[in-house]
């Protein structure tokens, strides 16, 4: 599992460390470790063309000290200061008594083979400086390294509220930053490094989930276990005029690992012939039956409001999704004991805003653009873990924690794949994880079955992403048993945060 932390817990842990430290004892750490992900992005360090953007403070100091190693290996390094007068005195001396010069000639950006982006840190707020923004639209040859962060993205949100330098690779010093794992900050990171520091740094507010972290999460039955033992998911979703939303949210409850999937709505024909394992009953939610969790409002209608009153007051875990988030909107957060997943994509996070602020609601793409934020606020408001989908998937609890999705493709913009995702999801919270990992897994799976339906480059529907699901689940599984790592799955009953 990755793990990221705020800009105020890096500061702290860096203030913590240097005080047992010589002076400059961590700029060094960190300057060596970058110089040598550098010298292996370079086919060859000697007699390579090398620019150091160095801003004012300790991100600049890095990339000198930084670009000083590499001249001492044969580079030839030159340095633009951003800020004549105010750059790293240090930094720079020991760049000059290496060999490398400073410049003010901006065309070495189009003709280094690599570019040190040293300009703003992770203390940077409200985008490039108008000195630094030419190069953010320049053209280059070269492999541009961020230190520590692209400069002109927010460490702790990944905003990017002007214009930002996009890197290549993103070298981090003791820990990842949430910005660099959500879009639109996430776009401009590139590929992440890691350079360990020696950091104490307490419980991560942001997470990011790895195939052995969703292994060990996925539910297997035991020897005793029966259909009702391993949970039974209720649909209610399709109308008349949606009926393909059913089938596509049991399509998706079927490969969730509940052992069965009970239905209602005005689909049931169409969810029997196609899935003829399906559990159909008359009637609503309420004279259901035994169901250890809900799925509502997908494809649903006008019967929605209904509905989702009757999976509201079934004192089980339940997911909102699609028409049941409107109705939910519309009606305001009420007081439920029972575990709420609510999965808006960001117009229907609007519209949840919007019933609890009341005004004028904010605008999808504002949301979009601070999805952290969002997805936390409406986790505040609703009292309820959030699955916020988009280019970034976000999960939020009320409490402050988040996990970001690293899976994913742009084809999964397509109708119907959050319905496969919510019955997906709600599987999942039926066969017994908490909504917070029922969430997370569900947006992995979803996002590596996307991956592959999409793997010859072809426009995929979400029956596709659904038939994909189990092939996802057998690789996730299939590294875990590679690695010789025991599977912790939830088992039947078990809840885990």
């Amino acid at each position: 599992m990755r793990h990221a932390y705020t800009v105020e817990q890096v500061r702290a842990a860096e203030a913590e460390l240097m005080a047992r430290l010589p002076e400059g004892a961590l700029m060094q750490r960190a300057a060596a470790g970058l110089a040598a992900v550098c010298a292996k992005l370079l086919p060859k360090v000697y007699g390579s063309r090398v620019l150091v953007l160095a801003g004012s403070g300790d991100n600049g100091g890095d990339a000198l000290y930084a670009g000083a190693r590499l001249a001492r290996r044969g580079a030839s390094v030159r340095a633009l200061l951003l800020a004549p007068g105010r750059e790293h005195a240090g930094g720079l001396a020991e760049l000059r008594r290496a060999g490398g010069r400073v410049t003010d000639d901006q065309g070495e950006f189009a003709r280094a083979d690599l570019v040190l982006d040293g300009i703003v840190g992770i203390g940077g707020r409200g985008g490039l400086r108008p000195e630094a923004r030419p190069y953010a639209a320049m053209e280059r040859r070269g492999t541009v390294v961020a230190v520590d962060l692209p400069s002109g993205v927010d460490a702790d949100t990944g905003e990017v509220p002007g214009v930002a330098l996009r890197a290549d690779v993103t070298v981090c010093f003791g820990a990842y930053k949430p910005g660099l794992f959500v879009d639109p900050g996430a776009e401009y990171a590139g590929v992440l490094h890691l350079v360990d520091l020696g950091l104490r740094l307490g419980p991560a507010p942001v997470e990011v989930l790895q195939h052995a972290d969703v292994a060990a999460l996925l539910p297997a039955p035991g020897a005793e276990s029966d259909k009702y033992r391993r949970g039974v998911v209720g649909v209610a979703a399709g109308s008349a005029q949606y009926p393909g939303a059913a089938l596509l949210a049991v399509a998706g409850a079927l490969r969730g690992g509940a052992g069965a999937v009970r239905y209602v709505g005005a689909a049931a024909d169409e969810v029997v012939r196609r899935h003829p394992e399906v559990l159909v009953t008359g009637g609503g939610p309420a004279t259901a039956g035994r169901v250890q969790a809900w799925v509502v409002g997908p494809g649903s209608g006008a019967g929605a409001g209904e509905a989702l009153g009757e999976v509201l007051d079934s004192g089980v875990p339940a997911l909102v999704d699609a028409d049941g988030l409107t109705e939910l909107a519309r009606c305001g957060p009420g007081v439920r004991d029972a575990p709420l997943l609510l999965t808006p994509h960001t117009g229907e996070a609007a519209r949840l805003l919007a019933g609890v602020l009341g005004g004028v609601p904010p605008t999808a793409s504002a949301l979009a653009a601070a999805r952290l934020a969002t997805a936390r606020r409406l986790a505040v408001a609703y009292g309820a873990t959030v699955l916020l989908k988009g280019s970034t998937t976000v999960v939020a609890t009320p409490d402050g924690r988040a996990r970001v999705n690293p899976t994913g493709t742009p084809w999964l913009a397509t109708a119907g794949s959050g319905d496969v995702l919510a019955g997906l999801a709600g599987s999942l919270l039926a066969a017994g994880l908490a909504p917070l990992d029922a969430a997370s897994v569900a947006a992995y799976l979803h996002g590596l079955a996307g991956r592959a339906a999409a793997a010859v480059g072809v426009p995929v529907t979400s029956l596709d992403v659904a038939s994909a699901l189990s092939g996802a689940w057998r690789g996730v599984l299939g590294e875990l048993h590679t690695s010789g790592q025991p599977n912790r799955g939830a088992g039947n009953c078990a809840r885990r945060e």
